[in-house]
Formats: C-alpha cells, structure tokens, sequence
C-alpha cells in the first residue's frame, strides 16, 4: 500500500504548497496528490478551492495576482521529482472557471509530455469528460476517476473500463474488499481518499488498496510498513524503489 500525502504534509506547511511537498519527501511520502486550476492568463496553479479568499475566482486572476505561496504546476512537479505524483485537474460545471472544451486537460497532458513526466504522474478527475480529454491527448497518461461521497465502487467499474481509465478513486468510507477484488479482477486499481484514522488506514491496508491518500502520513506510513496486505496483480504506478 503506498502512502499519497494530500496536498503535500499539511502537518508542516499550508496546503499545496512547494514547503508542504518538500515536507512530504522528507516524511518519507511514496507520493503527493495535489489540485490544479487555470489562472486567467492561462496558466496551470496549484489551488483546490475554485477562489481565493479575499481575492475572487481563480480562473479570474493573472498569476501576479495571485498569493506568492500559489505554485505554477511546472513549479510543483520539479520539487516532487523525487516521487509520483496524482495530479486531480479541478473542473466541476459548478464552479468558476469550468472548461467544457477539454483544454484544461489538453494543457495538463502537454506539459507533462514536455517535461517527460508520464511515467510518474497519473492523473484524476470527479468530470468524466475532462479524463476523456486526458486520454484523449494521449491515452498512454495515467487516469483515475474519483468518485464522489455517494457513488458506490462497485458500481463505478464497469464505467472507468468503458472509458480506459486504469484506477477508480473512491471515498474510503465507500469501498470494501468485495470493490477491491472486483477492481483487481478487471486490471484497475484502488487509490482512496481521505484516510486520516488509524483503523481506516488499517482496513485499506488489509483489503489491499494500492494507494491511500491521506493528511495523515506518518501515521499512513506506519500502518503501511506493518499491516499485512492483500494485494494482487500489476499497478499502473512506477514500482516502489
């Protein structure tokens, strides 16, 4: 079971920051999950929420705009070198901002190609149609589909294979050894969020998850060297060095 750090180790620095990702190497994180947005002038940051406090949309604000502590998606892939990265591209229909062309995606996977980061990142989305944009720019990046708090595993597969993706990214609290098994059956993987508990990261382990994501890393780390795991077959991710 690897150990995702969410949004970066929070224990040490705010969210999705350059301090919070280089926390998470030296913690000893497998890898960090971390959200990025468009910034007016097209720019690909990294920011969970669709606004900046005080300040408006993302999507509204120039990246000189925008708080010094915002990194540049190119920023925050050079400081994780070291480790994979899932890279989730926020683009809900809801919020400020929302793509419908693809081209957040399209932008995503260029960069990644650029930089030669195909191997170590893959990529997730709650929108449906902006993974099939990922695939659709090249179908050799990694895809993950989250799920949200009400969409049950099981139910899910079926969809992911249809469209190609390589893991489904279900809510902890939703998943269960039978989704596992039915995950590993059909050659996808499990990665799950937010798995802070001790008994939740110990159940993860046990029914052999491949990733938990998690605010909890130390403690995610531990649960993973000493908990007995169940998994089966290939991952999609690099192997563990």
């Amino acid at each position: 079971m690897r150990v995702f750090a969410h949004r970066g180790d929070t224990s040490s620095a705010p969210e999705n920051t350059i301090g919070a990702f280089l926390a998470a190497i030296r913690a000893g994180a497998h890898g960090v999950e971390l959200d990025v947005r468009r910034s007016a002038d097209g720019a690909l940051v990294v920011h969970h929420d669709a606004t900046v406090p005080g300040m408006g949309p993302v999507s509204d604000l120039d990246v000189r705009d925008l708080p010094r502590s915002v990194a540049l998606l190119d920023e925050a892939l050079t400081a994780l070198e070291p480790i994979a990265v899932n890279v989730e591209i926020k683009n809900e229909p809801t919020e400020p901002g929302f793509d419908p062309t693809g081209s957040i995606s399209h932008d995503v996977v260029a960069l990644l190609e650029e930089r030669g980061d195909l191997e170590r990142v893959i990529v997730s989305s709650f929108d449906l149609a902006t993974l099939d944009a990922v695939r659709q720019a090249n179908p050799s990046v990694a895809t993950g589909w989250l799920l949200g708090y009400e969409v049950a595993p099981l139910a899910a597969l079926s969809t992911a294979l249809e469209h190609g993706f390589g893991a489904i990214h279900p809510f902890v609290l939703a998943l269960d050894a039978t989704a596992v098994e039915a995950a590993h059956a059909a050659g996808l993987d499990v990665n799950t969020w937010t798995v802070n508990a001790r008994h939740d990261l110990e159940r993860m382990a046990a029914i052999g998850v491949d990733v938990v994501i998690t605010d909890a890393v130390a403690l995610a780390l531990d649960v993973a060297r000493t908990t007995p795991t169940a998994r089966n077959g290939v991952s999609a991710l690099p192997p563990l060095e």
